[in-house]
């Protein structure tokens, strides 16, 4: 188990783009990080905002980097939009989706299928061929007075190039064409870090989170009982630290750093 401010942690609950990886770039050595996780008894799951792509996208690029996850071990913030529009609509059914292959697969997993015709909902996220095309259709959709449930808000993601747009961007993009806020699902909202301890079958006291952004790992962890870790390869600095509460319980330079002796 590891030890983060005089408690035994169980679990970890890891964010993946500028914790794990910018790109197609490992920020650690990867097989020696989950190896280690292993040998200290700490079951994993990963949770990220980013919805652009699927659960087994995830699982074979973490195979490109010889590290061996199974698909429960991977949540994405299109699982907790469909989630919560099942809460909704607990028959499935037509909504307008905007949004990746990805959004588009977990909603029909869910029981939901795309339609133009009579949706009952806007469920959207981060596209990279979203264009004003795709704006003025979706805008249109929301201010029909559907319900609009939105991934996540993360206005951009680290890249070896440097940060680039989000699902945030879209976001406000969306919001300020309809006049209407979206219902957000992914982080710092509840819902990914209530999944990932129920796989893990830990209780919140034993579990912890590591991330690079303040606004939704270290605060939606820290709302969700964790402690929380957050690294310095992603997109906030050491810098923003200053004005910004809640406080991490550990600051580390990257993740590996978790191990050292």
């Amino acid at each position: 188990m590891i030890n983060i401010n005089g408690s035994l942690m169980k679990g970890a609950i890891l964010d993946m783009d500028g914790v794990l990886w910018k790109a197609k770039t490992p920020l650690c050595d990867l097989p020696k990080l989950f190896e280690n996780f292993t040998k200290n008894h700490v079951k994993v799951v990963l949770a990220t905002n980013n919805g652009t792509q699927s659960i087994t996208e995830y699982v074979d690029k973490l195979s490109q980097f010889d590290v061996r996850l199974e698909p429960w071990q991977v949540i994405t913030s299109p699982m907790a939009a469909a989630f919560l529009a099942k809460k909704h609509f607990p028959n499935g059914g037509p909504v307008y989706i905007s949004g990746s292959n990805a959004l588009s697969d977990i909603m029909k997993e869910f029981g939901f299928s795309h339609s133009e015709i009579d949706p009952q909902a806007v469920v959207a996220g981060l596209s990279l061929d979203f264009n004003y095309e795709s704006i003025k259709k979706t805008s249109l959709m929301i201010q029909k007075g559907l319900p609009f449930i939105f991934t996540n808000p993360d206005p951009t993601y680290p890249t070896p190039e440097g940060n680039v747009p989000g699902a945030g961007t879209v976001l406000a993009a969306l919001e300020t064409a309809s006049g209407v806020k979206g219902m957000l699902a992914g982080k710092p909202m509840p819902f990914l870090f209530e999944v990932a301890m129920d796989r893990m079958e830990l209780d919140s006291e034993e579990v912890f989170v590591v991330g690079d952004r303040l606004s939704t790992d270290i605060v939606g962890g820290y709302n969700a009982g964790c402690k929380t870790v957050f690294v310095l390869t992603g997109v906030n600095t050491r810098e923003d630290l200053d004005d910004w509460e809640p406080k991490p319980d550990l600051v580390l330079d990257k993740i590996s750093d978790l191990f050292k002796k």
